[in-house]
């Protein structure tokens, strides 16, 4: 049996039903309650956000801001800036319009403040407007700069014979097509078990892996843990192991060259999602030319071993 680690900052308890402690966008699965908001933290929430999500939320910012100088408008008056129409809601679409001008400063000349209550609430839209598209320029900037690792992870890992005896494998590429310089990966085990008490807990475990660090990674690299003596692992069925509670904790710390400074990324492999006497399939190889060919749809690819 493998010899024990001390918490490495999930926590010793656990129950029968939990979760997976990372999921596979790298994050770890906690659910934060009762978390005071804070308006510093607004930077960090919008350059970690999905695309999607950034570009929703600054549309919906852009329109409120328009229908609510748009209802101004309309409550100084749309005579300060166009002929009444007498409906309602085509005035408040040319108020919204004109609001949309000031506020992007394109100004067509077609609408124009003409009293004195319009030009000031026109003059502090401009100036919002200029200060919501500076921030949401930063924030561009920032999402793009950010640095973050590109690493693709197995879809499963294997256990299959290895030398004379079991070996767990998993294997990466970076996503990119720049090089991984320095890559390093650490594996933490977590096995969670029922003690005397009937109570649930995680038991750590630093796993050895055949090589943990190389110099460079252009195309894939296949991590080993040999199951020996020394193995939290050892002493297992083939079946036995995989219907354990258990979940393997991985970060991958490598140099990249295209921010220039190193990099992580967090992922986790189930023991159930293992799969039994198979091997992966080699990934690269040569062409007539003799180039070196990466064929990522074989990346996830897995054949069972031969008797």
């Amino acid at each position: 049996m493998g010899r024990k680690i001390k918490d490495p900052g999930v926590g010793n308890v656990s129950v029968q039903f939990a979760k997976r402690m990372i999921n596979n966008r790298g994050s770890f699965n906690v659910l934060h309650e009762n978390k005071p908001r804070r308006f510093s933290e607004a930077y960090n929430y919008l350059v970690t956000i999905s695309w999607s999500q950034f570009f929703g939320l600054s549309l919906i910012t852009y329109m409120l801001a328009n229908v609510l100088f748009a209802l101004i408008y309309l409550l100084l008056g749309i005579e300060d800036i166009t002929q009444p129409s007498g409906d309602v809601f085509k005035d408040f679409l040319k108020a919204f319009f004109f609001s949309s001008q000031t506020f992007t400063t394109v100004g067509y000349g077609v609408l124009a403040p003409k009293g004195i209550f319009s030009g000031i609430v026109s003059s502090i839209e401009a100036f919002v407007g200029l200060m919501f598209f500076a921030f949401t320029t930063g924030l561009l900037y920032g999402r793009f700069s950010k640095p973050r690792a590109a690493i693709r992870f197995s879809e499963y890992m294997v256990l299959r014979d290895f030398e004379d005896g079991k070996a767990l494998m998993f294997r990466i590429e970076n996503d990119r097509k720049s090089t991984m310089i320095n890559p390093k990966v650490s594996v933490t085990f977590v096995h969670t078990k029922e003690n005397e008490k009937g109570e649930y807990v995680n038991d750590f475990y630093a796993l050895k892996l055949e090589r943990d660090t190389i110099k460079y990674l252009p195309t894939t690299w296949t991590l080993v843990h040999e199951i020996d003596q020394d193995s939290p692992l050892f002493g297992y069925s083939d079946e036995a192991l995989i219907k354990q509670h258990g979940e393997l904790l991985i970060m991958v710390s490598y140099y990249d060259e295209s921010f220039n400074q190193e990099v992580h990324q967090l992922y986790s492999y189930l023991l159930k999602d293992t799969k039994l006497n198979c091997k992966f399939i080699k990934a690269y190889y040569y062409n007539d030319a003799g180039d070196m060919i990466l064929d990522h749809e074989l990346f996830d690819a897995i054949e069972p071993l031969k008797s």
